[in-house]
């Protein structure tokens, strides 16, 4: 079939099984075929088609909500609902988004990136449908994973209790980004190996009733007897002491079993919870045999030998040097323990979970727990370093105030992924952090200009004990520069020049100090000397630095890769005004509104953060006289 031709998945309910079985072939060539090129969610993808395939021929979509949770294997559903001819622009600049988009398509019903999302939104949409007595259906595809999630449990818990029709999916494949932990997760070990537990409940009963004289008696008691039977034949009845009807373990790559009991769905009234087995990366080798994690997002790759295509890096991964910090401390100081909440392979904790087993905690995809945690350790005089990445801390919010900020305690938290991170796009751009952290009591903020100095940040981070401390660091690599053997504390709320100038000042800290370097270069080639600041702090600014430069007038351009509204910029601002400064301040940095997917270099360009625009923003800045030297 030409998956390009495809415009809606009304073409399926003609296919025979044997269509479908070629279809899936298909798709997954498509899919490995495109994304080697691409990059993008391979693992998760490849692993639903059969059940992506049943659900649209079952369903009528976009009557019927499908609801992506996480949203990073909607792919095949993307190419069933006509998006195929998109794939060479999968999270490029401009082209198909990587996650379920609402302005894309009609299909595309919940707008997902987090995880744990789409039965709280399924119940919405069901109550809404209710409301207006209308009769579609609702069905939400959650993963084992993300059905750990403190949200997702919250959601279950309500729709089992009114009852409402809802069907939902449970694609469990074992693994989400990394191996599941934690009960819920041994809990569907258990059913996968249970067996067909409805099955075996309806053959029960429709033999007791055959049974002559007393088979009336003993099929009034039935309920009594399936009851029993959930617990002799299933490990645990989780889902239906909720209030749901549990089917499964359904096949998920077998079409007969698939269409059996999703049609037996359909017609179940309430809650349903259908439980489908598949495989993570099946069809292509290295995906399928990945453990760890590797294959659920990827880059570009080599489909022969599945080899990663990674641009020539000149320093280590940010997230490395500052795992590798707090390992090398932590065989010093046995009190530093690492939490990370479901993120190991990102936050590359894996060296140090192998060196200290009993110290590194991976609890799930539950960040407001893992806060709490680490709030809970400090209590006790531990050092608690907790990864995650800056998108997910937004989920921990209230956690981060009230359980860690409020008491004030040597909570470490190292924000993976700030500023810009590109493909993954508007759901994973790690640009919040400092306008929800910089108002919070308590708190510092850090940014390193470099691998080095972030180690030395690290160090500083570790061996601080007023309070709550964040250093930020980006997706990505560091910039290649020496590493110093010795790790040194850098004092608290203090800056550092890295170009002197006496007509303007740029202060800025991480990735975009390079930009402010480079426009500095440009400028003195104009006659113009502008001073760089690396403003490491952003919480607390270093005042007395800054109050030196109000002294001398000069004008103020901050650049930060993060919010304008409530930033760094808005500090200086603040200062300013509390100290009755005169001196010209202007701002750069993401503008009020949700960048969507592409290069870091391309969103930068589009929303204006370029040395040339930083030159053009010292123009205007600086008096008339200087502008016109730059001029000429």
């Amino acid at each position: 079939m030409d998956l390009l031709s495809i415009k809606d998945p009304s073409f399926l309910k003609n296919l025979s099984n044997n269509e479908l079985e070629k279809l899936s072939a298909e798709i997954r060539q498509f899919l490995i075929e495109k994304l080697a090129n691409t990059g993008g969610h391979i693992g998760p993808n490849l692993g639903v088609v059969e059940l992506t395939i049943a659900l649209h021929k079952v369903f009528d979509s976009p009557k019927d909500k499908f609801l992506w949770d996480v949203g990073h294997q909607s792919y095949v559903h993307k190419i069933l609902t006509g998006r195929a001819d998109q794939f060479d622009t999968l999270r490029q600049y401009e082209g198909l988004c990587g996650f379920p988009k609402r302005c894309e398509s009609e299909h595309d019903v919940w707008e997902t990136g987090h995880s744990s999302t789409s039965l709280s939104a399924a119940m919405g949409m069901a109550i809404a449908r209710d409301l207006k007595k209308s009769k579609e259906h609702v069905i939400p595809i959650i993963g084992d994973g993300a059905l750990t999630g403190g949200m997702a449990l919250e959601a279950l818990n309500h729709i089992g209790h009114e009852k409402k029709d809802v069907i939902v999916v449970l694609n469990d494949n074992e693994m989400s980004i990394a191996p599941n932990v934690g009960a819920l997760h041994n809990i569907l070990g258990r059913l996968r190996t249970a067996g067909k537990y409805h099955w075996v409940k309806d053959e029960l009963e429709y033999l007791l009733k055959k049974i002559p004289a007393v088979g009336g008696k003993l099929a009034s008691t039935a309920e009594r007897v399936k009851d029993s039977l959930k617990y002799l034949l299933v490990s645990g009845v989780f889902f239906e002491e909720l209030g749901f009807t549990y089917l499964g373990p359904v096949d998920g790559h077998d079409y007969d079993n698939l269409f059996e009991n999703l049609q037996y769905a359909k017609k179940t009234s309430g809650p349903v919870l259908l439980h489908v087995i598949t495989k993570k990366g099946k069809g292509y080798q290295p995906a399928e045999t990945d453990t760890i994690g590797t294959w659920h997002g990827t880059g570009p790759y080599k489909i022969e030998t599945g080899d990663f295509v990674k641009p020539q890096a000149i320093g280590p991964a940010w997230s490395k040097v500052v795992s590798e910090t707090v390992r090398k401390l932590a065989r010093e100081d046995e009190r530093i323990v690492a939490i990370t909440p479901a993120m190991p392979v990102g936050s590359k904790l894996e060296a140090f979970a192998e060196e200290f087993p009993d110290r590194m905690f991976d609890v799930g995809i539950a960040e407001q727990h893992a806060a709490t945690v680490a709030a809970g350790l400090a209590t006790q005089d531990m050092k608690p370093f907790l990864a995650i990445y800056s998108t997910f801390l937004q989920r921990a919010y209230d956690q981060v105030v009230h359980d860690i900020c409020r008491q004030n305690l040597n909570v470490f938290i190292g924000i993976d992924r700030s500023g810009l991170v590109g493909a993954d796009g508007e759901t994973h751009q790690g640009v919040f952090d400092i306008a929800f952290l910089r108002h919070l009591p308590n708190m510092v903020i850090m940014m390193a200009k470099d691998e080095n100095e972030g180690q030395h940040l690290v160090n500083t981070a570790l061996k601080y004990n007023e309070g709550p401390i964040a250093l930020r660091y980006a997706r990505g690599n560091g910039i290649g520069v020496p590493m110093d053997e010795t790790l040194k504390e850098i004092p608290i709320g203090t800056w550092e020049v890295l170009k002197e100038g006496s007509d303007a000042v740029i202060l800025t800290f991480g990735t975009t100090i390079e930009m402010a370097m480079d426009a500095s270069s440009k400028l003195a080639e104009a006659g113009v000397s502008v001073r760089v600041v690396n403003a490491r702090f952003i919480k607390p600014m270093d005042e007395k630095m800054l109050k030196e430069i109000f002294a001398e007038g000069l004008p103020i351009l901050t650049i930060e890769e993060a919010v304008l509204q409530g930033g760094f910029g808005s500090a200086v601002l603040e200062f300013a005004q509390e100290n009755q400064a005169s001196s010209r301040i202007s701002r750069m940095g993401i503008p009020d509104r949700f960048i969507e997917h592409g290069s870091v270099s391309k969103l930068l360009e589009e929303i204006g953060m370029t040395t040339e625009n930083v030159v053009q923003k010292m123009n205007e800045l600086l008096p008339y006289q200087e502008k016109r030297v730059m001029r000429s």
